[in-house]
């Protein structure tokens, strides 16, 4: 068999940070870790290839070469996923389609060959084995998690890691909490399940050795789901396994807010190399968590939790919603009041949206709420569900508050406010490569040059400079951060 195995485009958005890598000579932020791990469950005699059309154009001839394309979506790839239908149908060739967009609603794609749901460690092997024997069904699902000791190890080799800015590993899947807004439970389960230390260490010498060095964000739904085992396994070996090798890698990650709770686990990540956490914030309003059953949030002083963990060594990236049927009108402004006093410096804001399949979605559609399927993308101001604020109000407050932490001023303000909070951990070192100096003097022709906030871009420059010399370059990096965030919201 002829395998193509296909990562539909993502299009600009907030976490795309187009405007950024241009910045690094990056094509995309992270590679299609899905895909790798897909087609490390193949049969070795296969022949594959792999197109990730976030960093190379997909041409008739590699489609015409395959077998089979094998092809997988998040709901923000949609429009992209479904021209690569229409091609490969137009030259003849089948489709097998998993991931998180079909999965969660399989019924939009009628026209596709066969659908591979849930996770493939389970309905892959089934569609596999029926391919063998010439009989095929065309929807392959299961309510069964599988156990990820079994899971293998992504075939690296398929991918051109110069064109990354960081690379993807996973420990575990599944999500203690159950928001009702959040589709991790249906697609991974509420109790978190984990790969063995040894597998997972045995993924980062797999990196190692095809000579990567940098930024690896581990795309838990929530690393500290199981906090018993990383304390107890996988944060002393990967500890003992980063010193061996001279701290290779910096980590980032995703998780809940009481880390802020647990000063030891807290310790264990930094020592380990993680310097950077996303957490999802969602809201300042106490109905709203209520509404949504966020309880991991609840009864707390998040600006001290954000604030702890900054001064702990981790860089808190966060995300926000509006819309809650709870929000007060005063939630806008709320929500740029946290924005600034946090410093939370990449704040992801984006309107609720039900997701097919999720509480809220089937709370709203008992409402007769639901008014059309998702985007994917919760900063478009689409709306996909009747609010309970007057739908023009929410989308002015929302724009009020994208126009607020994004100008130029609010911005830097608050890199400031995050620069006297952080403490840089012990063993973090400082390179300055020839890539990096050619980063550097482009950010200042951009920002310093080009752009019309270039007085506040100097204002902040010298003043990182004198002022946190040690920190200077984590402030230049959000410098062009923001460049990214300011072109996202002028395009709404």
């Amino acid at each position: 068999m002829k395998i193509l195995l296909i990562n539909p485009e993502t299009p600009t958005t907030f976490w795309s940070f187009h405007y950024a890598l241009r910045f690094i000579a990056k094509k995309s932020s992270e590679p299609p870790l899905g895909l790798l791990t897909v087609a490390a469950l193949l049969p070795d005699t296969w022949e594959l290839r792999l197109v990730d059309m976030n960093v190379q154009s997909l041409i008739d001839e590699q489609i015409r070469w395959a077998d089979y394309v094998f092809l997988t979506g998040m709901h923000i790839q949609k429009k992209s996923f479904t021209e690569v239908v229409d091609r490969c149908h137009k030259h003849g060739i089948p489709v097998v389609a998993g991931g998180p967009m079909v999965t969660m609603d399989p019924k939009v794609f009628p026209d596709i060959e066969h659908l591979i749901l849930n996770e493939a460690e389970i309905t892959l092997p089934q569609f596999l084995q029926d391919l063998e024997h010439g009989h095929p069904k065309r929807i392959y699902m299961s309510e069964e998690f599988p156990d990820l000791t079994d899971t293998p190890l992504p075939k690296w080799e398929l991918l051109k890691m110069k064109h990354y800015a960081s690379m993807s590993i996973q420990y575990s899947r599944g999500c203690p909490y159950n928001c009702d807004f959040c589709s991790i439970t249906l697609l991974n389960g509420r109790k978190p399940r984990t790969k063995s230390t040894e597998n997972f260490i045995a993924e980062l010498d797999a990196l190692y050795h095809r000579g990567w060095r940098g930024r690896v964000f581990i795309v838990d739904d929530n690393f500290i789901g199981n906090r018993k085992k990383l304390k107890n396994e996988l944060l002393p070996a990967l500890i003992d396994w980063s010193q061996k090798n001279s701290h290779p890698f910096n980590y980032m990650t995703e998780v809940s807010i009481n880390l802020a709770d647990d000063q030891q686990l807290i310790e264990l990540m930094v020592k380990a190399g993680f310097d950077a956490t996303f957490v999802g914030i969602e809201t300042t309003n106490m109905a709203s968590l209520q509404e949504c059953g966020k309880t991991q949030n609840q009864n707390r002083d998040l600006v001290a939790s954000v604030k702890s963990l900054q001064q702990n060594g981790l860089i808190v990236s966060g995300g926000f919603i509006v819309g809650f049927d709870e929000d007060p009108h005063s939630i806008f402004e709320q929500q740029i009041s946290f924005i600034q006093k946090s410093g939370i410096v990449t704040a992801m804001v984006g309107l609720l949206n039900a997701q097919p399949g999720t509480r809220l979605f089937n709370r709203l559609k008992s409402e007769n709420r639901i008014i059309s399927n998702i985007t994917g993308d919760n900063m478009d101001g689409s709306l996909n569900f009747i609010p309970k604020m007057s739908t023009h109000n929410l989308r002015a407050g929302y724009r009020k508050i994208l126009e607020n932490i994004y100008s130029t001023r609010a911005y830097y303000q608050r890199i400031k406010t995050f620069l006297r909070e952080y403490q840089i951990p012990a063993k973090r070192r400082i390179s300055l490569s020839i890539s990096q100096l050619r980063a550097l003097a482009l950010t200042i022709w951009v920002l310093g040059v080009i752009e019309k906030g270039r007085r506040q871009f100097w204002k902040f420059f010298i003043f990182s400079l004198v002022r946190y010399p040690s920190k200077f370059d984590i402030a230049i990096t959000m410098a062009v951060y923001g460049f990214h965030f300011r072109r996202v919201v002028q395009t709404l």
